[in-house]
């Protein structure tokens, strides 16, 4: 099996490129074509329809993996027309390609496709709300997807976080070093969910997929959550990500933290208030329990601390 991983340099994408390697023969692709790291690499830039559809034929995946997005959810106020054309226009040349030559496709969504009024987890099929331009392009690109036709499993997540490239934990641990005090938002409610988790948890869903003959897969394709167990605030989050930071001796000191409301801390685009999601379904559909988000955090503050 041939695999095209589409923004393999991401913080998701990174990761994938490891565990999806024993599926198939992979084919990374990222915007510039080159790899941090080094190693074999095609372009394809989502914003440009010819790349694409250049990676697209040269590839001739049997799976098409796309941890590609337009994440810059405050700056997409300004830029829609670009957030729309990486976001959802591109899944429309994605699912059109992957129909054509019988292609499986996973894509990665957001919790920002609901407007976070809620007060229970996010089921796959309630109601989308998306509340700024960011949220509209993700929630399209899943329905261009769903309208082509093709084989997919759209997977939603959030709070993404890693070991490197730019998240709230990384960015909590720099902020760390500089202040004495951070005023951190405590009225939003996710799972804080690692990129490695996310991978893994991919790819052996696809394992198991794969494993059902093809008449039967149908049934296990559609939409699914995706994130680690447990909920907290960002607030909460800062003060573990501290807790543990200091015991690994990441940094000297705890910052004092200072509670605020999403009020206090405006942005140009609005954030969901409870961007919690049930993931029951993915885990009745492939056994996969996710672990709880604090193990989550131990795992990454030990691979920084190694």
């Amino acid at each position: 099996m041939k695999i095209l991983l589409l923004g393999a340099n991401g913080q998701v994408g990174f990761e994938l490129a490891r565990s999806l390697a024993p599926l198939g023969e992979l084919v990374c692709a990222t915007r510039g074509g080159k790899l941090p790291g080094g190693g074999p690499c095609v372009a394809a830039d989502l914003g440009d329809a010819d790349s694409l559809a250049a990676a697209l034929d040269s590839a001739q995946a049997d799976l098409i993996v796309n941890a590609a997005a337009y994440t810059a959810v405050d700056r997409a106020e300004d830029e829609p027309q670009l957030a729309q054309r990486i976001n959802a226009q591109a899944l429309v040349e994605i699912g059109a390609h992957a129909a054509l030559r019988n292609a499986l496709v996973v894509h990665f969504s957001t919790d920002y496709v609901f407007d976070g009024t809620g007060s229970r987890p996010y089921r796959e099929n309630d109601a989308t709300a998306p509340l700024g331009v960011y949220g509209n392009s993700k929630r399209d690109g899943e329905n261009a997807l769903r309208a082509s036709g093709c084989d997919h499993l759209i997977l939603r997540t959030a709070w993404v976080y890693a070991a490197r490239g730019h998240n709230f934990l990384r960015t909590m641990l720099r902020l760390a070093r500089e202040r004495e005090e951070l005023r951190i938002v405590g009225d939003q409610r996710g799972a804080p969910t690692p990129a490695r988790l996310i991978s893994t948890a991919t790819a052996a869903a696809l394992a198991r997929l794969l494993a059902r003959r093809v008449g039967e897969r149908d049934k296990w394709l559609g939409t699914y959550h995706l994130c680690a167990a447990g909920q907290c605030t960002w607030f909460d989050f800062a003060g573990a990500i501290f807790a543990r930071a200091q015991v690994a001796g990441l940094i000297e000191r705890m910052p004092r933290l200072v509670p605020i409301s999403t009020a206090e801390y405006p942005t140009p685009a609005r954030r969901p208030a409870y961007s919690v999601l049930d993931c029951s379904r993915i885990r009745d559909a492939f056994g996969l329990h996710l672990p709880h988000w604090r193990s989550g955090l131990d795992a990454v503050i030990g691979e920084l601390a190694g």
